[in-house]
């Protein structure tokens, strides 16, 4: 029988930090399969947040999803060093796992380029999720991602409006808010009326399945509304990294539209998707 041992990756080490148990590690490796699944993840959206922090020190205005455009930077504008230093130590940080990697497992290097890096660790994801040094890298990959949200998507706090409040007798709307500072942890949904109306958004699902049935129990039913949501929102109520949302966006074809130069999900496919895979691990 396969011995498996409490997984070291970052996401169960946070999971002790809440008082809550570590998972269990694949037959093969260091790393639950979430954790493994989440390194993988980072790795991809880090290819992306490079690209983003680029953009920015063009002076690109903050933002997930633009068209890219050619000619050189505007004049006039000042240098971003925060996106300077982050497209820095993803190199560096980055180049040295390919070059462990590539040492040990008799590799050549690949290119120092951000993307060609990441897909080089990529590759061989599951021989680092067996290294001894597993927890160091989706500790540094974690650090990395939420640098690189901070400097790529520096806006402030904003508001999305996810529907009327199921509570009986409220008229109130559910916000949630929504921080572009690389902080994993949920932000509560709550009613703009009636503030002791909430839920953390953990229980999004359930939520909004109450709303598109379109009342809560006593309550009259009003007609289903159809929700859009942004990668980075989807992002952050499903605990996701933005990376695993696009790839699923794009295997599972998400009904999806465009606004002002911006990508929005239709809410429901989201909610399915996330549903199922839920299912498949239980």
């Amino acid at each position: 029988m396969a011995v498996t041992a409490p997984c070291q990756g970052e996401g169960c080490r946070r999971r002790t930090a809440e008082g809550r148990s570590r998972r269990r590690t694949a037959a093969t490796g260091r790393l639950c399969r979430p954790c493994r699944e989440h390194l993988d993840a980072g790795l991809a959206e880090l290819a992306h947040l490079y690209e983003e922090c680029g953009r920015m020190l063009a002076g690109a205005a903050p933002g997930s999803l633009r068209e890219r455009t050619t000619g050189g930077d505007l004049p006039g504008l000042p240098f971003n060093g925060a996106a300077a230093d982050v497209r820095a130590r993803m190199v560096s940080v980055l180049g040295s796992w390919s070059g462990l990697v590539a040492q040990e497992r008799g590799f050549a290097s690949p290119p120092r380029h951000v993307a060609a890096l990441t897909a080089f660790l990529r590759r061989n994801g599951d021989w680092l999720a067996a290294h001894p040094a597993a927890a160091e890298a989706t500790e540094e990959v974690a650090r990395l991602v939420r640098a690189g949200r901070r400097a790529a998507f520096p806006e402030p706090a904003r508001s999305i409006r996810l529907g009327a409040c199921p509570e009986a007798g409220c008229s109130g709307s559910l916000t949630v808010a929504v921080r572009h500072s690389g902080d994993d942890s949920g932000q509560p949904v709550v009613c703009d009326a009636a503030p002791a109306h909430r839920w953390t958004s953990d229980q999004w699902s359930e939520l909004s399945r109450t709303m598109d049935a379109g009342r809560a129990p006593g309550t009259a039913a009003p007609a289903p509304t159809e929700r859009w949501l942004t990668a980075a929102d989807i992002a952050r109520l499903w605990h996701t990294p933005t990376g695993t949302v696009y790839r699923l966006a794009s295997e599972q074809r998400w009904r999806r539209r465009n606004h002002a130069g911006r990508t929005y999900y239709n809410e429901t496919d989201v909610r399915t998707c996330f549903d199922r895979r839920a299912a498949a691990r239980t």
